[in-house]
């Protein structure tokens, strides 16, 4: 069990590393939207402000469903094995 475990630890560690690894620089925005938010936040404007919360938005969104699921998944499996000790 222990080196199962030492196994997947491994590989995840090696799957960090090289995704950590092999970034390049990406823009993020099409120059057409970094520019109408640079524009508007220049004159005074929070539409950029806007942008930039929905693009957290959306980032934060897999990492909470995944999240979710994983702590439906995990409460199952604790409920799974209470039953089996009782």
């Amino acid at each position: 069990m222990k080196t199962r475990i030492t196994k997947y630890l491994s590989i995840l560690a090696l799957a960090f590393t090289l995704s950590i690894g092999t970034t390049t620089p990406v823009e993020a925005q099409c120059p057409m939207c970094r520019i109408s938010a640079e524009s508007n936040l220049k004159n005074g404007g929070t539409a950029g402000r806007g942008l930039n919360n929905g693009i957290l938005f959306m980032l934060a969104m897999p990492y909470l469903v995944v999240g979710a699921l994983g702590f439906v998944w995990w409460r199952s499996k604790r409920r799974d094995e209470d039953e089996e000790l009782a």
